[in-house]
Formats: C-alpha cells, structure tokens, sequence
C-alpha cells in the first residue's frame, strides 16, 4: 500500500463512495407535488412529460381565451341589435326579446348547472361551455351568411320639390325572417355556456389557489370577458362606420355596395367559433385535479364558514328534495340575499355603462355612431376590465377576510358616486336645430319642422337625413332646408340653393356654386369629451373595484360543498333584478329623453332623432348613481348581520362546550 500514491487511494474511495449513493434505496413517498393526483387528462394518457403544463397557470390561459370569445360575442351582438333597431326593422317586443334570451335562459338551468355540476367533473363542463360558444356564434352568423336582400325603406328623393315621387317600399322580409329566430336561439345556447364558465369555473379556481391567490384570478376573469366585449365594439365600429358612409351616397336604404358589406358580419362570428373551439383539446388535457392542488388544500386552514351553522351537520345528497332544502337555507339568510342583490345591483350598472354608453356619447357630444362606439370599446369599456383586475389584485395582496372585503366594496363604490356626480355636469350644449330648438330665423313654430320657406317641397319626416346648413344650424334633412338640388364634392354630398338658408359664410365649389349645406350633423363647437372620458373613466373604474370583492364574500360565508349552488342562486337573483330589467329601465330612460320621433316608415314603429341632451344625462347617470348608493346600503346592512352571525356562532359554541356529549364535535370547530 506503501506504492500506492496516496492520490489514487483517495480517488478510489471517492468512487466507492458515489457508487453507494447511487446504489442507495430512497423510499417513494406520495407527496402531492411530485405525483400529481387523477391524471385523468389526455394528455396524461401518451405524454407524462406534458404534465408540467397541467397547472393553474397554463388553465388560466385557455380560460381566459374562452372568457374572450364571448364577451366579443356579446359585443357583437349588442351592435347588430342596435343597428336593426335603428333601422325600424326589429319591433320593440322583438328587441326585447332577443336582447333578454340570454339571461332568460341561462336564469332557468343556471340552479342544476352548478348543483349538480359542482359535484362531478368541473372541466368537462367547460369544455362543454367552449363547444356551445362556438356553436351560438355560428347560429349568429347563420342570417348574415344566408341573406338575400336587407332592404326594408322607402326610397325617396331628399331634395325639395313641388312634385316629389315616392317610391314603394320594398317588402323583402327574408333577413328578418332569419334574424329574430336565429339570434333568438343564438342567444339562449350562449347563455346555458356561460352558466357553467362563471359558477363552475369560479369554484374550480378557488379550489385550485391558494386562499390570497384567489382574487387576481377572479380578477383577470372578470378582465377577459370586458376586454372581449370591448374587442366586440371595436371590430364592429368599421362595420358602423362603413354603412354610414355608404347611407351617405344613397337617399335611403342599403345599396349593392352596401348589402355586400352587411354580409362581412358573418366572418367575425365565424372567427369567435374557431376561437372558442381552439380552446377544446387544450382544455381536455387537463387533470380534475391541478398539479400542486394537495399541497394547496392541505396547507389550507380549514376555517368555518358563517353559514356553517345553518347547514350543522346535514349531508346533501343529488336528490331534488336536497336541493330544494339548501336552496331554502340560503334564501332565508338576509347577508347571502343582501350580497346577492349588491351583484344584481352592479349588474345593471354594467349594462348601463356597456349597451347605452356609447348612444349617451353619440348624443352628449355630437359624434356619430362609428365614433361612439369606438370612444366606447376603445376608452370606457375598457375602464371597467381595469377596475376588476385592479379590485381583485388589491384584495388579494391585503388578504382581507369577509369583512376587509365588504368595507372595500363601500368605500370604492363611495368614490364612485363623487365622481358621478361631477360627469353629470360635463356636456356640450345642444346644437341649434330647425324645427326643435331653433324656429327658422322667427318664421316658424318650435316642434314642427316645416315653415314657410320649405311648405311648398311637400317634405316627409320618415326620412332622416341630417346636414348642416352654412348658418351652423342642423336640419332634418336636405329638404327640410329647401335645398333644390346636390353635388358630390370632395367625396361629400354638398346641397345649393336652399331657401331656408340665407345666413352663414359661404363658399365655392370648384366650379363656382355656393355651398349652403353639406351632409351630416354640424360640428360641435365643445372641446369637453376628453375632460368627459377622465370622468367616466375613472367612475367605471372605481365601480368595477366591487365585482370580486362580492364574489369572494359569497365564496368566504358559505361552505364549501354549497358554494357553486351559491353561486347559481346569486346569478338568478343577478337576472331577476339586474341583467334582465336593465336594459329595459335604461331604454325606458333614453326614449322618456327623445324631443322628436320621426314618421315611420314601411308601416315600422317610430324612430327617435333627436335627444334632449340635458334630460338624458340627468336620467342615464341618475340611474347608475342610484345603483352604486343601493350597492353600498346592502352592503352596510350585510356587514351589519354579519356581527348576528358571528353572535349566534358564539352563542352555539359556549352552549355546545358546556354539553359533554357535542363537546367533541364543537372542538373542531373555531369560531371567526
């Protein structure tokens, strides 16, 4: 050994000793995070490798993309219901109608979706949502794709004449015959797919996060569906825009040009499909449970739950009469019915600020529709998904408990009302209009538009074709004016020698005629819509803080196996008192706000042109203020029951302590 170098014996027990290491037994422990539970997924069938993907984060992503899709959906929608309505060709029942489908029909199944829903395989009633989306886009696209003629109006001619000829109306019904129906179903499928996305989704990310964790993600869902909903409104602008200006080339009606482009609508509802269906496979690859979820659970603190005592220690099973019973227990809770009418409250806020808001902006500032809808999806709307990311992330980096959470939702709702307040009292003035609030120089009457200097044109109030006379004065159309026959000049319409006209600057065309009107609305002299939309802005901001607060109250009071029923219930009563009399309160407001309702044309109801700017704003914000001041009222009087509950808990457990026999049971329990 002596011959031995000391370096090699060193070497030679270093390998000795790898080889031991490498040769030692290491027992195989089950702990959650190196073998993720039920791999049940496909993926866990041919690719194990693939489960490093099978986490909370990755399902965020697809979730997300699914939560997208239809909230562009939703804006879609909104637009094509407002564009037919505009144009005299949906009856006021059928609007509401199709409006009002979706909530109605996700109201009826939305209590055995997350009932019965909550207790099988969460994912799979996702990706059911995900093929129901796709399939409600098709049917919307189904009348845009297969219609043959959208023209329902009267052609007639827009300049004054001592004989004018009306033309008959087209009765082509075939669009409408396709739309009502189709939009009608459309809309129902969307509405049983989102039932399980928003109750059953919920509950899968609150069992998937950790307790602080829970908020930002409730957060960036609530963000993906109102950013989707603005992506609808801003891809349908141009569609807006473009009929405009192809209604700007014709006196009435749709033209060639224009039918061709009423049938590009279809493509955006084709691309929701395709988008929402991407979502299918990848969905499919994930397990029923996470990967890290046990650790999650089990390093969760098993805390009661407000309502624990109200359930005590009954097992419900799938049976209708254990339905029935838990659907009892939560209806006779006042703090779970004042939450769930603070969500119904927030709900019609939401569909103020979304359906009407853009027609508010049309209005108060003189733009036209193109313009307030993109201000709208581009600026506004956009508000809200920054309000419920940022609520949901402030709530979760505070850790607040129930009630951290209830005095958030009063204290931002509060700073909402201030704000309100003041946008009410940001608006342009109205512009002088002939026949409304402008009598023709003192010729004519306020309320009738026709005057001694156009009484001779014999001039039709079904037809709405506003210009802009030199004088800086609106009319209804060019032949209100007495304008007597147009150009086309610089890619517009321009119209001379109009006799109610004799006012204002004038200028050439290039071949020397005095321009006294051009088409469309006159330009505001009001420089106030960007001070509006800081206003707006930050009031919707600070309105959609609530939205996660309130979902996690729910979530943080009731038990954990009735937390989706929970949810169910709070989207009913959300439908009842929100979603579905929203729109109606805020079109009942907006129409009470009309100064002058054209003639009707085809034998189709009146259509509203002309808005008192004042009364509009007073009734609109009217209606959201008094929406954020009930939120806050309920949300005090939960807070309020709240301490009865906690009392009522205390109460139980003293009396339950001094009893020998329930001693045992009561000790695993801790009172809040």
């Amino acid at each position: 050994m002596k011959l031995i170098p000391p370096s090699l014996v060193r070497l030679h027990q270093l390998k000795k000793k790898r080889r031991n290491k490498a040769t030692t037994i290491v027992p195989i422990t089950n702990k959650p995070e190196e073998q993720p539970e039920n791999l049940q997924g496909l993926c866990s069938l041919g690719c194990t490798s693939c489960q490093r993907f099978n986490n909370i984060r990755c399902f965020m992503i697809f979730y997300c993309i699914l939560l997208v899709a239809q909230g562009i959906v939703f804006g879609l929608v909104d637009l094509s219901i407002d564009m037919f309505q505009k144009g005299n060709r949906l009856r006021t029942i059928e609007t509401v109608v199709v409006s009002s489908s979706y909530d109605i029909s996700s109201c009826l199944v939305v209590v055995f979706i997350s009932y019965y829903g909550g207790r099988g395989n969460v994912l799979r009633w996702i990706m059911f949502s995900s093929l129901l989306i796709g399939l409600g886009s098709l049917l919307f696209a189904y009348p845009y794709f297969s219609g043959e003629n959208y023209q329902l109006n009267i052609d007639t001619e827009d300049i004054c004449k001592e004989m004018k000829i009306v033309k008959t109306c087209k009765k082509s019904l075939s669009f409408q015959s396709k739309y009502v129906p189709f939009f009608i179903l459309g809309q129902s499928v969307q509405g049983i797919a989102g039932m399980p996305l928003y109750t059953l989704g919920v509950i899968f990310l609150d069992d998937n996060l950790a307790t602080q964790s829970t908020g930002i993600y409730l957060g960036f869902m609530e963000f993906s569906v109102t950013i989707g909903y603005a992506l609808g409104y801003t891809i349908g602008a141009p569609l807006i825009k473009s009929l405009e200006n192809n209604n700007s080339d014709n006196s009435v009606g749709v033209s060639d040009d224009n039918e061709r482009w009423f049938q590009t609508w279809w493509i955006r509802f084709i691309f929701v499909s395709i988008l929402a269906w991407s979502t299918l496979i990848p969905l499919s690859c994930f397990t029923k449970s996470l990967q890290g979820t046990a650790r999650i659970k089990s390093g969760k603190h098993k805390k009661p739950h407000l309502l624990d005592r109200k359930y005590k220690d009954q097992e419900f099973e799938t049976s209708s009469k254990d339905l029935s019973a838990s659907i009892w227990i939560l209806m006779k809770t006042p703090m779970f019915v004042c939450l769930a009418l603070t969500k119904a409250s927030e709900s019609l806020l939401t569909i103020g600020a979304s359906e009407f808001l853009p027609k508010y902006t049309e209005n108060q500032f003189i733009l036209t529709s193109s313009e307030a809808t993109i201000v709208s999806g581009l600026i506004l709307i956009p508000g809200g998904a920054l309000g419920q990311l940022l609520g949901g992330a402030i709530v979760s980096k505070l850790h607040m408990s129930y009630k951290g959470l209830m005095r958030f939702i009063m204290v931002t709702s509060a700073i909402s009302l201030v704000l309100v307040v003041f946008a009410v009292f940001v608006r342009c003035k109205p512009i002088p209009f002939a026949g409304i609030n402008e009598n023709y120089n003192g010729t004519g009457q306020l309320g009738n538009l026709t005057a001694p200097c156009n009484s001779y044109c014999s001039c039709s109030s079904s037809f709405y074709s506003p210009i802009c006379g030199r004088n800086d004065i609106g009319y209804f159309s060019p032949c209100f004016a007495g304008c007597t026959y147009f150009k086309t000049f610089k890619r517009q319409k321009t119209y001379f020698n109009c006799s109610c006209i004799d006012e204002g600057l004038t200028t050439s065309d290039n071949q020397g005629d005095f321009i006294d009107a051009r088409l469309g609305i006159c330009q505001a002299k009001c420089y106030k819509l960007p001070v509006f939309i800081v206003f707006i802005f930050s009031t919707i901001t600070f309105a959609a803080f609530s939205a996660v607060p309130i979902t996690l109250t729910i979530l943080r009071i009731v038990p954990d196996k009735q937390r989706s029923l929970a949810l169910g219930i709070t989207f009913v009563i959300l439908r009842i008192f929100g979603s579905i009399p929203g729109p109606i309160v805020f079109k009942m407001a907006v129409e009470s706000s009309c100064t002058y309702w054209d003639g009707g044309r085809c034998g189709h109801k009146r259509n509203c042109r002309l808005y008192n700017a004042t009364k509009m704003s007073y009734l609109f914000l009217g209606i959201c203020f008094f929406s954020k001041l009930f939120t806050i009222i309920v949300t005090a009087v939960a807070f309020s029951l709240s301490k009865y509950l906690v009392k009522e808990n205390s109460d139980t457990f003293s009396v339950a302590m001094k009893n020998p026999k329930l001693k045992q049971k009561e000790k695993k329990r801790t009172v809040l």
